[in-house]
């Protein structure tokens, strides 16, 4: 069991359900945590959302980029990279004036940037392998938020990799952020629902 009813512990629900602080409060972040977080992504497009989300999520809260998932996908093209990297001009300022997003030029540039890597890493395994390439084998587990990591010496490794392969604003914190969100590790706490169900492995 995790530390239940501790600061930084999981919390029970209204439901009856334990779950990861984050996760309460909101229905959106509750689904998310329940459906999405921490279970395997596999696949270019989702792999692709998920490195944009994770890059437009810095400096905002998590659930602002949940609210406007729909209209980044419309925007994004569901996160075909093949149409994104061929995104110019018109489309920079198509974006920059759509306030269904996050209209930041530095994140949009880099999110048509990562597009055109998706398509150039085809030729060595693709984007899948690539980060999974990076799962670790630990099965370290936090018990409380203060125990979880901002990064790890992996995740400094993916966000490496990924930049030497044209990818951009994936620092080692992103990195992580990314991991947890895929399943590459399973981050959450113990005495969570979750922790457990999803057939990966903890921190490191």
């Amino acid at each position: 069991m995790g530390d239940i009813g501790m600061p930084g512990g999981p919390v029970v629900g209204t439901d009856g359900i334990a779950r990861c602080p984050w996760a309460t409060g909101d229905p959106l972040n509750v689904a998310y945590h329940d459906a999405e977080w921490g279970m395997p992504v596999h696949g270019e497009g989702s792999l692709l959302e998920r490195i944009t989300m994770e890059a437009f999520q810095s400096g905002l809260s998590w659930l602002t980029i949940l609210r406007k998932r729909p209209a980044f996908r419309i925007a994004f093209a569901d996160f075909d990279a093949d149409r994104i990297a061929r995104y110019d001009d018109d489309d920079v300022a198509r974006l920059m004036a759509d306030a269904r997003i996050v209209r930041n030029r530095a994140k949009i540039l880099a999110t048509i940037q990562n597009a055109r890597a998706t398509v150039e890493v085809r030729s060595t395994g693709g984007l899948d392998a690539l980060i999974w390439s990076h799962r670790p084998a630990t099965t370290d587990a936090p018990r409380t938020t203060s125990e979880m990591h901002a990064q790890t010496p992996t995740s400094k490794t993916l966000a490496k990799d990924l930049r030497s392969h044209g990818f951009e604003f994936v620092g080692p914190t992103t990195a992580w952020a990314l991991m947890q969100a895929i399943g590459l590790v399973d981050d959450h706490l113990m005495g969570c629902h979750r922790r457990g169900t999803s057939g990966v492995h903890g921190a490191a």
